[in-house]
């Protein structure tokens, strides 16, 4: 007999709370402000046990990352989520796609800017360490500080 893999739903409830608040790097309780907000609706075992679908998942992604990247409060989320539902539209995966590509443009000129500061730095140091001909001069000592004169008082 040979089995057929079975074909993943995004719809299908399958991750309990601790499960899912881990995939979505946030804690269980931040799951349930997101439920108590109305911006999620897991579904629920007949021992009220919440389970969360794939789709719940990515819908919290997008929420982590509307009030973390954008600064966007629950109250602008959830308008956010009803404009989407009206107009038919994908204005979330929009924005957190344009999130993401503007986060790996910011990284991507973070490295390219932190190697040439290095260089610089390397360089300067490398510069300040090696003494331009003709003008050494040995190195200071307690004995060098002026003294002074008796001959100077008043």
């Amino acid at each position: 007999m040979s089995q057929g893999r079975v074909e993943k739903d995004p719809q299908r409830p399958v991750y309990v709370i601790s499960v899912a608040a881990m995939l979505v790097a946030a804690h269980p309780r931040t799951l349930r402000i997101y439920e108590d907000e109305g911006l999620i609706c897991p579904a629920r075992t007949p021992s009220n046990i919440r389970l969360y679908s794939d789709e719940d998942i990515r819908r919290i992604t997008w929420i982590r990352h509307l009030t973390r990247e954008r600064g966007v409060n629950l109250a602008g989320i959830r308008l956010l989520f009803e404009l989407e539902e009206r107009l038919g539209a994908r204005i979330l995966e929009a924005l957190y796609a344009e999130g993401t590509r503007h986060r790996a443009t910011e990284a991507a000129a973070a490295a390219a800017s932190a190697a040439t500061g290095a260089a610089t730095v390397a360089a300067s140091a490398k510069a300040a360490a090696t003494p331009a001909a003709g003008t050494t001069r040995p190195p200071a000592s307690s004995g060098d500080r002026p003294r002074s004169d008796p001959d100077d008082r008043p």
